[in-house]
C-alpha cells in the first residue's frame, strides 16, 4: 500500500541533499515522520498546508518499514501511519509537484 508524504520545497531539496531526514520540523518536534493515506492526503494538505506553493508529493511503500511504520490515531481518530526513522531517499517510490491552483492544491491520481 502506498502512503504519502508531503514537503515543502526546501525540505525536499534537503532530503535530496543528504539522502535522509528526519522530517519536516512538526516530524521533529513529535519524534516521527508524519505520513498520510490516499485517502487521507488532500484533507492533510488542506489542514497543514493551506495557500503554501511549491509543495512535492512523495509516495512511499508502507510495507518496505516494517516493523517502523506505526498505525497511530490523529484527526477524528482516523488511524496514521508514522514513520519511527529517518525518511531516505531509497524509500521514495516517485514524486510529484502539488501544484496550488485557486487556493486548492492539486493532486495526482492516487488510486
Amino acid at each position: 500500500m502506498l502512503i504519502y508524504k508531503i514537503f515543502r520545497a526546501d525540505e525536499w531539496a534537503a532530503l535530496q541533499a543528504n539522502g535522509e531526514t528526519a522530517g519536516a520540523p512538526i516530524d521533529i518536534t513529535d519524534g516521527y515522520v508524519h505520513t498520510s493515506t490516499a485517502e487521507q492526503a488532500r484533507e492533510t494538505a488542506a489542514k497543514h498546508f493551506a495557500g503554501e506553493d511549491g509543495l512535492v508529493l512523495l509516495a512511499l511503500e508502507s510495507d518496505s518499514f516494517g516493523d517502523e511504520l506505526k498505525w497511530e490515531p490523529s484527526r477524528g481518530g482516523q488511524l496514521f501511519p508514522h514513520i519511527y526513522r529517518n525518511l531516505r531517499m531509497t524509500d521514495i517510490i516517485w514524486q510529484k509537484p502539488l501544484p496550488l491552483v485557486d487556493g486548492t492544491h492539486q493532486f495526482p491520481d492516487l488510486a
